[in-house]
């Protein structure tokens, strides 16, 4: 009996009436609801009728046998996961090989030894009420992610439009002669935040995206040079405001195997990262080696470093690690997690070399081909 409280419904088919009462006598000690049938075709007739966990089916009967009552199971998806164990007293290698290719789970022989029949019926029970509790979850898992997906599709809809709004007047008032000292250091205060939020909001919304299987690879042949140059353009206002100059090593045509979005996104945060936390008059560089087939792509800054015990906790979605950078920027650790996450999903390793006081070099592979 389950633990449930729920009462199994077992359907016992077999020619012999001494076999049912037999195996009925069994089974009713330990509570099972039964049924009885005396020919395959009656079996049938059953399962159109009622609902059982598991059928115990005789295999030796006239008219239809069990192998062929058992195919008609099987070929009905109304019936097809109920399990069936073979009672018989057939004991050849063929007999119970058949009886296991046509679908059985299991296989019982004449005389029966009630320990050993109740300990299979059991067994079979309990795995069959494993499975209907885990295609539950899988309904209910499939539900959460749907709810999840339209959670995520309003608030990429509904938040980043608002977002490129605000960030891009408060860019514009910045520019402005007109506005106040003060006034002007409040709206870059705004500013600063509204693309805090904002780039948390698409690391986030892609990070989702990869989770739930939305964010495919799509590998083609790019260029490491442009995807630099384009990143450290779009970041260039960042690192104005702390005087830090963005330097790229990287020669035209660096060419690499992998999915634009994915390696843009990384390199961005990889270069976000840097301005986050190098200090006022500082630099960072970009640069490519050649190691064996693969691009070693290196964001080099003269930051203020990471301590040996920070550094494990880089890239590990089950730690929370985040500090402030030179200027309190704010940061949420979710950054690193999605490069790694986006690397690896392009075949390439990501690392970290850092000492505090003197800067970071994160560094990440990208095959050059798709060889």
């Amino acid at each position: 009996m389950s633990n449930t409280g729920k009462k199994f419904n077992i359907l016992i088919v077999d020619d012999t009436a001494k076999n049912i009462q037999v195996v009925a006598n069994i089974l009713n000690e330990q509570g099972y609801q039964m049924a009885f049938a005396r020919n395959g075709k009656a079996a049938l007739a059953n399962v159109k009728t009622a609902k059982f966990d598991l059928i115990l089916l005789d295999i030796m009967m006239p008219e239809m046998d069990g192998y062929e009552t058992c195919q008609h199971l099987k070929n009905d998806p109304e019936t097809r996961d109920i399990p069936v164990i073979f009672l018989t007293a057939k004991t050849d290698t063929e007999s119970i090989i058949k009886a296991f290719e046509i679908g059985g789970v299991d296989y019982v022989t004449k005389p029966f030894n009630s320990a050993e029949l109740l300990a299979r019926v059991r067994t079979h029970l309990s795995l069959k009420r494993a499975s209907e509790e885990l295609k539950q979850s899988e309904h209910q898992l499939k539900d959460l992610n749907a709810t999840k997906d339209k959670f995520f599709s309003i608030i990429a809809h509904d938040l980043k439009n608002p977002f490129s709004v605000l960030i891009g007047f408060s860019d514009i008032l910045i520019d402005s002669e007109g506005l106040p000292d003060e006034e002007k250091e409040m709206v870059r205060d705004m500013n600063t935040a509204s693309k805090h939020a904002y780039d948390l909001l698409q690391n986030l919304l892609k990070w989702s995206r990869s989770q739930v299987g939305h964010l495919q690879c799509q590998p083609e042949m790019i260029d490491i040079y442009h995807i630099i140059k384009n990143s450290m353009v779009l970041l260039g206002n960042n690192a104005k405001e702390k005087q830090i100059q963005l330097v790229s090593q990287i020669d035209e045509n660096t060419l690499a195997y992998a999915d634009m979005e994915m390696i843009t996104t990384v390199i961005r945060n990889l270069i976000n990262n840097a301005i986050k936390y190098t200090p006022e008059g500082g630099t960072i560089t970009a640069s490519a080696s050649d190691k064996d087939g693969v691009w070693e792509i290196s964001i080099s800054d003269t930051g203020v470093g990471i301590s040996p015990q920070d550094v494990q906790k880089l890239f590990r979605i089950d730690v929370k690690h985040s500090t402030p950078g030179t200027a309190a920027e704010q940061g949420t650790g979710l950054g690193l997690n999605l490069c790694k996450e986006f690397v690896e999903k392009n075949s390439g390793t990501i690392q970290v070399e850092s000492e505090e006081g003197k800067g970071s070099r994160f560094y990440f592979t990208v095959p050059k081909s798709n060889h």
